[in-house]
């Protein structure tokens, strides 16, 4: 279900069930922001809000980000306790993640894991690699396949296993292989439209599917997130 006419913009929502949505969240947008600050938290309330006829907000529990410029599945909680029970899958790393992400150049081999030290740079919204032995580096492990490949591009399905910041985008353009669109770690190429505001740019990195279990009846539930409209049709089919 789409949630984009006036009185619900900018965001999908892929399901509901007790105190739990699935949105899809769109790229450029932040996941949670100060007051006054378009963000999908802000969204998604306001939805709420004027779908069922509430005085105010009510309360929603943010258990994970994804990046500004990325899109794709999330998972929210509408009640203090499944917030709580959430964030612990995430902590405990119950919660499977799948990413696909359209990158430079064909990826060799077609599978494989890659681990890294990592760490965020002070000062800034960014990453890098640093040797195994630097005092604030943290291990990075993500596991990967081809998915296809056309015109010196891959499609990367990513399956992470630890969640450092900008994990993804890090440890392909550390590789020679940045995701598309992502000029901070080396895409010299845009991707989607191209907004004003670089801030509110795309890059080719889209959470695809959030597997965990509900926190109130212990169901295993699975979510697929389509992709946006700006990737390529050969990707979308």
């Amino acid at each position: 279900m789409e949630c984009n006419d006036a009185e619900s913009p900018g965001f999908e929502l892929l399901y509901e069930e007790g105190p739990v949505m699935v949105v899809g969240k769109p790229p450029g947008l932040l996941t949670q922001a100060p007051p006054g600050i378009d963000s999908l938290e802000l969204r998604v309330k306001s939805y709420r809000q004027r779908r069922d006829d509430r005085p105010r907000w009510g309360y929603l529990g943010v258990p994970h980000r994804l990046d500004r410029p990325a899109s794709g599945a999330m998972v929210l909680a509408t009640s203090r306790r499944a917030a709580r029970r959430l964030s612990e899958q995430f902590e405990m790393r119950l919660v499977e993640k799948t990413y696909w992400a359209l990158v430079a150049e064909v990826v060799e081999p077609a599978e494989g894991t890659w681990e890294d030290f990592m760490r965020k740079i002070p000062g800034q919204a960014a990453a890098e690699v640093v040797p195994p032995d630097h005092p604030e580096g943290r291990v990075a492990v993500l596991h990967y396949r081809v998915l296809t490949t056309r015109d010196e591009r891959s499609l990367l399905e990513i399956r992470l296993e630890t969640g450092r910041t900008h994990q993804i985008r890090v440890q392909c353009g550390s590789r020679g292989h940045p995701i598309m669109g992502d000029a901070q770690y080396g895409s010299p190429e845009p991707f989607g439209p191209q907004q004003d505001d670089p801030r509110d740019r795309a890059i080719a990195l889209h959470a695809r599917r959030i597997a965990f279990e509900h926190p109130r009846s212990h169901e295993k539930i699975t979510v697929e997130a389509p992709l946006p409209p700006s990737w390529p049709s050969w990707v979308r089919g």
